[in-house]
């Protein structure tokens, strides 16, 4: 599929939805199939980071015919936003929806994994799926103390709960591209989630839980967000916010197993068309871009599908991965800092925080970790691993 070469069938006008036509019937939070909530989730998050884009693209433009252009393509955005927000039921709680959240974090980062052809891209979505893992593994916990629901009626056994990781100048290749946009859009939309319904969460365990995980997916915005390319030009950003959501709305169209929400996905897939030629024009008019030196093929990449499994294939790929690895390829942000100024001290801690480990809340309990020595500077740091590595395996003389 190849959604340049697909030509609008409709106007804008003819396009634009009534109140009418944006009420949408709620799914049922115990049948709904727990793939339809995650596409809804991700589709949420999809659209507020196009509205979100184009509310900055609108600030940052001096031409207002070009203004004009993103504000009516903005308001289709935020429509079908409404639309896809409002399949939730109000009577799903937090720490319901919750469950969904993280259940797509999962899902969504380790089918990206698994089909992303550069390394260090690879590598960035492996080292916080472990972390989303974890962040599952204890709102599950915390679903079953306060609720008393077993989370996996809410996944209906598509993904296992395990504990996870503590939470302590080329083209790139279109897939690349893509699934660095998802990613930030999706872990973003998270982030908004614990930003504004954190607080509702009862003074307690659980509420310092949504604190704690809503700093770690600030965590996470940022660790995508550097994967993105900063040299591009708004018109540039634009057309690829818009190949992305034709590529996920036709994804899920074609894997989507409730017909009432298929039957969305193909209305918004059909808007999205409309979005891309729009920004294809553009992007020729007042940059003099054809969208192939942008999108060098069009063809859509892989669908993106979830299926149950693979995510937990997936993780224990990347543990045993990094059980037999020389060295970790990141490191947290206060180690590289105080390997930068080694004159410095440690700041200092939350005393709770201190006693019961990096940022507290022990669900699992926590171990007592041995102090390491400093590791030295420069290019003896980064033959320093392997050096220890050697040490280990000579023979005793």
């Amino acid at each position: 599929m190849n959604p340049f070469e697909q030509k609008p069938k409709k106007s804008y006008m003819d396009l634009m939805k009534n109140w009418k036509g944006i009420e949408a019937k709620p799914y049922d939070k115990l049948e709904a199939d727990p793939y339809t909530k995650a596409r809804i989730i991700l589709m949420n998050g999809i659209e507020v980071e196009a509205a979100l884009f184009g509310h900055n693209f609108h600030r940052h433009c001096e031409d207002n015919d070009l203004r004009r252009e993103i504000a009516l393509c903005r308001r289709m955005e935020q429509m079908q936003q409404k639309h896809v927000n409002w399949l939730s039921p109000s009577n799903e709680t937090t720490l319901e929806l919750t469950i969904g959240y993280e259940q797509l974090a999962v899902d969504l980062t380790a089918w990206l994994a698994m089909h992303e052809p550069d390394e260090y891209s690879k590598a960035c979505m492996d080292f916080a799926l472990l972390e989303d893992f974890d962040h599952l593994y204890r709102y599950a916990n915390l679903l079953k103390i306060d609720e008393d629901i077993p989370a996996h009626k809410l996944t209906r056994d598509t993904i296992e709960f395990t504990p996870g990781r503590p939470t302590i100048a080329q083209t790139a290749d279109i897939r690349t591209t893509l699934g660095a946009m998802i990613l930030t859009a999706a872990e973003q939309q998270t982030m908004n989630f614990y930003m504004n319904l954190g607080n509702t969460v009862p003074e307690g365990a659980g509420r310092d839980l949504y604190q704690e995980i809503g700093m770690v997916e600030e965590e996470h915005v940022t660790h995508y967000g550097a994967l993105l390319d900063p040299t591009l030009t708004w018109l540039e950003n634009l057309l690829l916010h818009e190949y992305q959501e034709c590529y996920l709305y036709y994804s899920f169209y074609e894997t989507e197993v409730d017909r009432y929400v298929k039957k969305i996905w193909e209305e918004h897939f059909e808007q999205e068309v409309l979005h891309l030629h729009m920004a294809v024009d553009l992007l020729k008019k007042y940059e003099g871009t054809e969208w192939r030196e942008v999108i060098p093929d069009g063809e859509f990449p892989e669908l993106l599908k979830f299926q149950p499994g693979h995510a937990h294939g997936r993780e224990r790929g990347v543990r045993r991965h990094r059980r037999h690895s020389l060295r970790l390829p990141f490191l947290r942000l206060e180690r590289a800092h105080q390997r930068a100024h080694p004159g410095r001290t440690e700041p200092p801690r939350h005393q709770r925080g201190h006693q019961e480990g990096r940022r507290g809340l022990p669900v699992r309990g926590c171990r007592k970790r041995r102090a390491r020595p400093a590791r030295p500077q420069g290019r003896q740091h980064e033959a320093g691993p392997q050096a220890r590595h050697r040490e280990r395996r000579a023979p005793q003389a």
